[in-house]
């Protein structure tokens, strides 16, 4: 009778013994998944939130968030199943998962330009997000600097990026991270606190936000974008569970999964009450920066956007983890 561990492994996928030779890199906790799925996940979108509810109304707006939080939390139950769904056999990437459920050839062609759009996608935004924010700041704190451009700002940021990309690998990056994550959670309390302790604004209207008729229907597509991907931050999960160590008794499943969790909740306290109590507070008269809403008091808001900066330095540092991201290279000519 053949034994289990006779059985013929994927080539394309490292075998028990090779990932033991890079165990070092396999030594993370249960809870670093948590920050680094909550930075991953969580964006400055989250204060643009109020905007896309009045575009949507209470009931559909509330509907799409929860929607959102329960597939995605599904999707990502489900790639954390698949990240070693054979014994012996761990798939750090999804390049590595889809190069073994759809061949060496086809695999790259259905993966990897979608997770490359997606990633580099959100490290564009990370960048002039940041860029923005930092110019914000300075415009609240030094009134009388000379101002400079956005684009330059935006230089700035890059910079710090390249001296951070310099760090090897993810258990490297964890106080980064771990920093952005508890940045994101206070410039989001800031918000929906800010936003509970101001009030309703006089007047308030809660009736769907109208333009004309063709922007309107763009505006609310981009309302149900927003609020569908909420908390789409799945597309390191794979690399973000290869750091924690993983034996027959105690698989790495069962920690990332745990720590997944409470990044779910975690996003939930950050997201569920910036979109409700912003469109409470300023109904269809809010912006799309809640932050940009509260106005006062400005030391407050200079705060928050500078919590807005640290946590995307984080975030752009996560995504860019991807194996994927950090090699430029021809992938279909290292194929057998």
């Amino acid at each position: 009778m053949v034994s289990p561990s006779s059985s013929p492994q994927p080539k394309e996928v490292p075998s028990y013994d090779k990932w033991e030779e890079n165990g070092s890199a396999r030594k993370a906790k249960w809870w670093y998944s948590t920050f680094h799925t909550v930075t991953a996940m969580v964006g400055a979108g989250v204060l643009s939130l109020p905007y896309a509810m009045a575009y949507l109304g209470w009931g559909p707006g509330t509907f799409m968030m929860v929607l959102s939080w329960c597939i995605t939390l599904h999707t990502i139950w489900e790639m954390i199943q698949l990240h070693e769904y054979e014994p012996g056999v761990r798939f750090d990437r999804y390049y590595d998962l889809g190069r073994h459920a759809f061949g060496p050839k086809l695999g790259p062609w259905l993966v990897l330009p979608q997770q490359l759009i997606v990633q580099v996608g959100c490290d564009i935004v990370y960048m002039v997000t940041g860029g923005k924010c930092l110019k914000k700041f300075m415009e609240i704190t030094c009134t009388n600097c000379t101002e400079i451009r956005q684009s330059y700002w935006i230089c700035i940021f890059g910079g710090l990026q390249f001296f951070l990309s310099q760090l090897p690998d993810f258990n490297s990056i964890s106080a980064v991270s771990m920093t952005a994550a508890v940045m994101s959670l206070c410039y989001s309390t800031i918000a929906w606190v800010g936003c509970l302790n101001r009030g309703k604004i006089p007047n308030v209207r809660y009736s769907l936000k109208k333009t004309s008729g063709v922007d309107y229907m763009f505006r609310v597509l981009n309302a149900l974008g927003q609020l569908t991907f909420t908390f789409a931050g799945g597309t390191v999960v794979l690399e973000i569970q290869a750091t924690i160590p993983s034996t027959p008794e105690k698989p790495s499943k069962v920690q990332m999964w745990k720590g997944t969790l409470l990044a779910y909740f975690i996003n939930a306290i950050c997201y569920f009450p910036v979109a409700l109590i912003g469109y409470w507070a300023f109904g269809q008269d809010v912006t799309d920066n809640v932050l940009v809403a509260l106005e006062r008091p400005a030391w407050l808001v200079a705060a928050a956007n500078l919590m807005v900066v640290i946590h995307v330095i984080g975030s752009y540092q996560v995504q860019f983890r991807c194996d994927q991201c950090k090699r430029t290279r021809f992938f279909l000519l290292t194929s057998p």
